[in-house]
């Protein structure tokens, strides 16, 4: 009878925990950035699911990335097209065109193949935010999904400002909103809302550190006005006039993307280089880091084969699946002088050089590899995941970047001393070697590796667990509104203090004109009366 009360209140207690337990989740909607972003954003989704959280993931129909079914969430499948992947691959291909031109190096070949890069990037994210703001037109204009959507009574929208569609619901339907960012549509987002003097904080993509000479500051704010430009001239004429059309033309456009709650940031001051920041902005760098697990069998058998010379790893991310092929041989022939085993992630024609030291897999662990004791260097194009999971365990980097902000990441780890990068439109058999024996058999670089992967470790909390406090805050406390600064809300003139300033000034040049004006009268009559009583 005893045993029976027992089983019956365990029972019971287990039964109201669970009661509790669902009654304390929030109702998430998720507007994602396909593609690589989905990668980490897909990591919060399921911390979130597993917290009880109950999660709706909102897709184009033709989504590159984003499951239409998964045991985390619930997906809401738009009738319209988001064409990113075609988008980005017909990109791709033409950016490394460009790269790839064989051109005499000089000053003036360097400045056109960056002009024709920039022109290439800007027609790609041009079409990209067009297309986008065709799927949020197409949102909003669907009266049965926005009634179910209001509805639904959502605790907060969680989404990538890389794209402007995850702003514009959260606004629409009034509810908290939370970004999983890095990048945004109007650039990088510490340049959004925190000070950021360029006397000491580098521009994207102009792979300059806080320590700038005369002329590198000179670099870094033209490369400043020009990003902003380009930016404007991108994004301004897809989402200004939806912000007009939907909320009126009171409403500021240029703060609609910058009034979120919480900025969870994918990166932190391990990788990025210190500046001011803000009390919103929550510091998650590495959270979709975990400990290495074990490799399948055939995959353990090849990496102990190496015996103390180790393994490289290769691979260039879940987005690009295949570099040209005079490219791939030059690779595969540098490859093949090394005393290593090498596991390339490889998706196309078998290259001819290809050296019997290394495999080629259409897919690899990559966090498990890095984790592995026997990794002794990580070929990457610089993605912001494959870089702090190297920098998590410690790997040494070669870097290959090939278009966005890989360059920019991959010379943050440089100037920390643990990487070495390899132009790939100079790429040759002989200057890959060389980069790959430098990072080998350098110590220095894996020193400074361990180094950091030490100080990323290193915190009171976990980023993953530091993300998942914020957003639960939150939702228990219907936004943080507290946390928000006022300055995105001020124009430049007022942010700067340049009203105060010529108020101040005009003050200023007011008392001396007067003090000038009654020291000349008073200078007048005491000396002009004189000379009068004289006569």
């Amino acid at each position: 009878l005893l045993g029976s009360i027992n089983h019956l209140f365990l029972f019971t207690f287990t039964l109201l925990f669970m009661q509790t337990s669902s009654s304390s989740g929030g109702k998430i909607l998720v507007f994602p950035l396909d593609g690589s972003h989905w990668v980490n954003m897909k990591v919060l989704i399921e911390e979130l699911h597993s917290r009880g959280h109950q999660i709706t993931v909102l897709r184009p129909s033709d989504s590159w990335y984003v499951e239409e079914t998964s045991p985390f969430y619930t997906s809401i499948t738009l009738s319209c097209p988001g064409k990113f992947e075609a988008n980005f691959e017909k990109y791709l291909s033409r950016m490394l065109e460009i790269r790839l031109e064989k051109k005499p190096v000089s000053l003036w070949s360097k400045l056109w193949t960056h002009i024709q890069l920039e022109r290439a990037l800007i027609e790609q994210f041009s079409q990209f935010h067009r297309e986008v703001g065709e799927v949020i037109i197409h949102m909003f204009e669907d009266a049965n999904l926005m009634q179910s959507l209001h509805a639904a009574k959502y605790d907060l929208v969680l989404t990538d400002p890389g794209v402007g569609g995850g702003a514009l619901l959260a606004r629409k339907l009034q509810v908290p909103l939370v970004f999983n960012v890095r990048w945004t549509i109007q650039g990088e987002a510490h340049f959004l809302i925190a000070p950021s003097p360029l006397s000491y904080i580098p521009f994207t993509a102009t792979e300059l550190t806080d320590k700038m000479t005369f002329t590198q500051r000179v670099k870094n704010v033209l490369a400043y006005f020009f990003g902003r430009y380009t930016l404007t001239y991108i994004t301004e004429p897809v989402y200004k006039p939806i912000v007009k059309r939907y909320f009126g033309p009171d409403v500021d456009y240029s703060t609609v993307f910058l009034d979120a709650d919480i900025w969870l940031m994918r990166n932190d001051f391990i990788f990025e280089f210190p500046r001011p920041t803000m009390p919103n902005i929550v510091y998650m760098g590495g959270f979709q880091c975990k400990p290495s697990k074990a490799l399948p069998a055939d995959l353990e058998e090849f990496v102990q084969s190496s015996g103390d010379h180790g393994v490289v790893i290769m691979t260039l991310g879940t987005l690009v699946r295949n570099l040209p092929e005079e490219v791939s041989e030059e690779i595969a022939a540098a490859f093949a002088q090394l005393p290593q085993k090498v596991i390339w992630r490889y998706v196309g024609q078998r290259p001819a050089n290809l050296g019997s030291n290394t495999l080629l897999v259409n897919w690899l662990p990559q966090n498990d590899l890095l984790g592995h004791p026997k990794t002794r260097a990580f070929v990457t194009h610089g993605g912001t995941n494959g870089v702090q999971e190297a920098i998590h365990h410690g790997v040494p980097v070669v870097g290959l970047p090939l278009f966005y902000d890989q360059a920019d990441n991959l010379s943050r780890v440089r100037t920390k001393g643990a990487a070495v990068i390899v132009d790939i439109g100079m790429l040759d058999r002989h200057v890959f070697k060389e980069a790959l024996m430098t990072v080998l058999y350098n110590s220095t670089y894996r020193g400074s590796m361990q180094m950091l992967s030490k100080l990323h470790k290193d915190q009171p909390m976990k980023p993953l667990n530091q993300a998942m406090f914020w957003l639960e805050y939150v939702i228990r406390h219907k936004g943080a509104r507290h946390l928000q600064t006022q300055s995105h809300k001020m124009s430049w003139f007022v942010y700067h203090s340049v009203d105060v300033i010529a108020a101040l000034s005009a003050a200023v040049l007011l008392s001396v004109f007067i003090c000038i004006s009654v020291m000349r009268l008073l200078y007048q009559k005491i000396f002009t009366g004189k000379k009068v009583k004289h006569e």
